[in-house]
């Protein structure tokens, strides 16, 4: 099953959480420090809330798939079309280990296709371990502060 994601920045979580509760009748499948996600089932979508000083607006979209495979398909194809890509393979991000690829629409929004490989815990409030764009270990947290320059996930 593919599901579409949508991540939102959110300036309380809490009352983010009991919001979508109620929109998508459903709990949030996982709750962190500045961060919650949902698997609502109708419609199909994994809506993630990354706390944030940001609150109200989009951090970024996605399509969950179901392995690896398809993330890999998924790249060739984007690739052969022509669009720029980034893989991460193996990656931990937003308590999960995932593989994905990574690419921009026309006005730079964010989409991601992506699987989960595995649940882990993030070390101090990181929603990510590794910036996309250096390589080098990251950055984002999940209140929004940076411990380098480029924010991720």
């Amino acid at each position: 099953m593919s599901r579409v994601q949508l991540a939102l920045n959110v300036s309380n979580l809490d009352e983010a959480i009991a919001f979508y509760s109620k929109l998508f009748n459903t709990e949030p499948a996982k709750v962190r420090p500045g961060y919650a996600n949902f698997a609502v089932a109708e419609p199909p979508l994994k809506l993630v809330l990354v706390e944030s000083e940001a609150g109200g607006t989009l951090n970024h979209l996605g399509v969950e798939v179901e392995s690896a495979d398809q993330v890999s398909t998924t790249h060739a194809r984007l690739t052969d079309e022509g669009l720029s890509c980034t893989t991460e393979d193996q990656v931990a991000c937003c308590y999960a280990v995932q593989d994905k690829v990574w690419v921009d629409d026309p006005d730079g929004a964010p989409w991601e296709v992506y699987t989960v490989l595995a649940d882990v815990e993030m070390p101090g409030g990181q929603l990510r371990t590794v910036d996309p764009e250096s390589g080098a270990t990251c950055c984002a947290t999940a209140t929004g502060e940076a411990d380098t320059a480029a924010q991720c996930c």
